[in-house]
């Protein structure tokens, strides 16, 4: 949610944002509203006072012996006004609110402008493309030959985009998830495992609910959603409280399953496990001041590259522009790792600072003393690891010519082998 400010004072700086993102939204039915239900606080204050004023009188003339028969009346018609306006004041400030919760965020100054994903700027290119000497094979042959996956049997029990993953391709699941955690444990980052579903208010906090409804999964009959990452049921784990000054930033290393629609995946993404409707992720997620924000925006993508260099994969690295960026994200950088088997670069990662957008719909503040004003504190989140993404990584890169997979020197400790 943005500062209301902003859209009473500078609504032109938002009109732009929305040219820049190439969003439709209907902004001036929005500043209608936000005008609307100002007016109407005005008005009911103004009538609440007279009622009180008028209480005043009619008890000084009881008190009296006075006739207050006029006044009683009048007394009944400021309320009855009151009454009606109140009733039109909430439904005009509920307008307000749902429509205030689907605008998107503003953009970085930094940020590339375009329509889509043809103006995203390249930052920076890592490690050496593998050349290899054989015919090199995608994950899904690797896989089905090793006997690492079974997607058929996945789809008769499950469906399309699951899978069963088996043999030491578990082993390695669970160790890229170990590896991460301790790999952001080391950099004072606090281990968390979250709930896998939270209720619609904690999830339209952290997203715009409504561009997900055909991506998150809904439990029918109650009020809870499957979590998409992890990002969302940390970021309001905070929600409606004043945090103390002094513990930001307060960084999480999220880890949980995801569950993902993943609607309008093509050719051999419908097929393997690069695009599934369930998978798990370790995910950094930052609570800091706003003056330290885009310090730690930096320092999450040098620990992603970081990480992906221990692994010994090439990659790099995009910032998004304006009209690929999510609604949520001021700023976005993304990860693309080389992905041998397809002989392209493949997102992986994503990286963003969402400024006090999610904490103003959250209402996550902060202060330093106690007798300050709080302030809204400032979310980022990125992936560190999406380990399904990142398997098909490693078995494409690091096939060999037998037929096998050689596991990254970091990893080997916790498959206990260097070659599967």
């Amino acid at each position: 949610m943005l500062d209301p400010k902003i859209l009473r004072e500078n609504p032109d700086k938002i009109r732009k944002m929305l040219n820049d993102r190439n969003v439709d939204f209907p902004l001036d039915e929005l500043i209608k509203l936000d005008k609307e239900r100002r007016n109407f606080i005005i008005k009911t204050d103004e009538l609440r006072k007279k009622r009180n004023e008028i209480s005043i009188e009619i008890a000084k003339r009881k008190k009296t012996n006075q006739d207050a028969t006029s006044l009683i009346a009048q007394m009944q018609d400021t309320s009855q006004t009151l009454s009606n306006l109140e009733t039109v004041q909430i439904q005009t400030e509920s307008n307000y609110t749902k429509l205030a919760l689907t605008i998107p965020n503003l953009v970085d100054e930094s940020v590339p402008i375009g329509k889509d994903d043809t103006s995203n700027r390249e930052i920076k290119k890592w490690g050496k493309i593998p050349q290899f000497d054989f015919k090199v094979k995608d994950h899904i042959d690797i896989s089905q030959s090793l006997d690492l996956v079974d997607l058929e049997r996945a789809a008769k029990v499950a469906g399309a985009r699951f899978y069963y993953l088996k043999n030491d391709l578990v082993k390695l699941n669970q160790g890229l998830i170990q590896y991460a955690l301790d790999f952001l444990s080391e950099k004072n980052y606090i281990p968390i495992q979250t709930p896998y579903l939270i209720n619609r208010s904690s999830m339209e906090g952290a997203i715009i609910a409504n561009d997900f409804e055909d991506v998150i999964y809904k439990i029918e009959g109650d009020d809870l959603y499957l979590i998409g990452t992890s990002e969302h049921a940390v970021a309001s784990m905070h929600s409606d409280e004043i945090l103390e000054g002094k513990i930001l930033p307060l960084r999480y290393a999220g880890v949980s399953p995801c569950f993902r629609k993943e609607a309008g995946a093509h050719g051999r993404d419908q097929k393997g496990i690069f695009r599934v409707h369930q998978f798990e992720k370790v995910e950094q997620f930052i609570f800091s001041k706003p003056e330290e924000s885009w310090k730690e925006h930096e320092q999450m993508l040098s620990n992603v590259e970081e990480f992906y260099q221990k692994l010994e994969m090439p990659y790099k690295i995009m910032m998004l522009s304006s009209g690929d960026l999510g609604k949520i994200s001021a700023k976005t950088y993304d990860l693309e790792a080389w992905m041998a088997g397809q002989n392209s670069y493949r997102e992986i990662v994503s990286c963003s600072n969402c400024l006090d957008f999610q904490a103003r719909r959250l209402k996550i503040r902060f202060r330093d003393r106690t007798n300050d004003q709080p302030q809204y504190a400032h979310t980022l989140n990125s992936t560190l690891v999406a380990t399904t993404r990142t398997l098909v990584a490693l078995m494409e890169n690091f096939q060999t010519k037998d037929g096998h997979i050689s596991i990254p020197k970091v990893l080997q400790k916790y498959v206990n082998k260097n070659t599967i």
